[in-house]
């Protein structure tokens, strides 16, 4: 696949099933990950794989922080949180690792610097014919998930990455027009 097919081809995918990535398939997903933009060579990512028992782990984390916003929380809900991390064989968070008070590196370009981090697994994961799914949400924001994540005060969780094999089909892609995105000053 060319550079630029895949560029204009990558979508997400919302349908995952197992096997989870090989470890040689998981290799070159996080080389593409650490060719991010990096300004100051700060290296400003972190992932955390989750798999197998970790997915569980994960899930019971999600199930704390519905509980510890709501005590009162039915079990259904609790369920519902614990099963999220199961919709695909693997997951891998991804933190922005941030470095404060950096005059010329400011938080919010390492934050985007593991933003290109994680675009770089989806690319990846693509070229290699697996599936994923970027994911966010409130648990990305959630004291409780940042904690259980072991993240520092100033990181941030900036993906949540489902990934796996296809397991349903591709939809179509939109067209996007483009003089809706471009302003030009010529």
């Amino acid at each position: 696949m060319d550079a630029l097919t895949l560029l204009h081809e990558r979508s997400s995918m919302g349908k995952l099933m197992g096997p989870e990535p090989s470890p040689e398939q998981l290799e070159a997903i996080y080389r593409a990950a650490l060719r991010a933009p990096d300004h100051k060579e700060l290296r400003p990512w972190r992932f955390i794989e989750f798999s197998g028992e970790g997915l569980t782990r994960l899930g019971e984390l999600f199930a704390e922080s519905e509980y510890r916003e709501d005590p009162h929380v039915g079990d259904a809900a609790l369920d519902a949180a614990r099963k999220k991390p199961l919709r695909a064989p693997m997951v891998i968070a991804v933190i922005a690792r941030v470095t404060p008070d950096l005059p010329k590196v400011p938080k919010i370009e390492q934050v985007i610097s593991a933003g290109c981090a994680a675009h770089g697994i989806l690319l990846a994961v693509h070229a290699l014919g697996l599936g994923a799914m970027w994911r966010s949400g409130k648990y990305a924001f959630d004291p409780t998930v940042r904690k259980g994540l072991g993240l520092e005060e100033d990181d941030e969780v900036v993906a949540f990455i489902y990934l796996g094999q296809v397991g349903g089909r591709h939809r179509p892609l939109p067209e996007h027009d483009i003089d809706a995105f471009v302003e030009h000053w010529r």
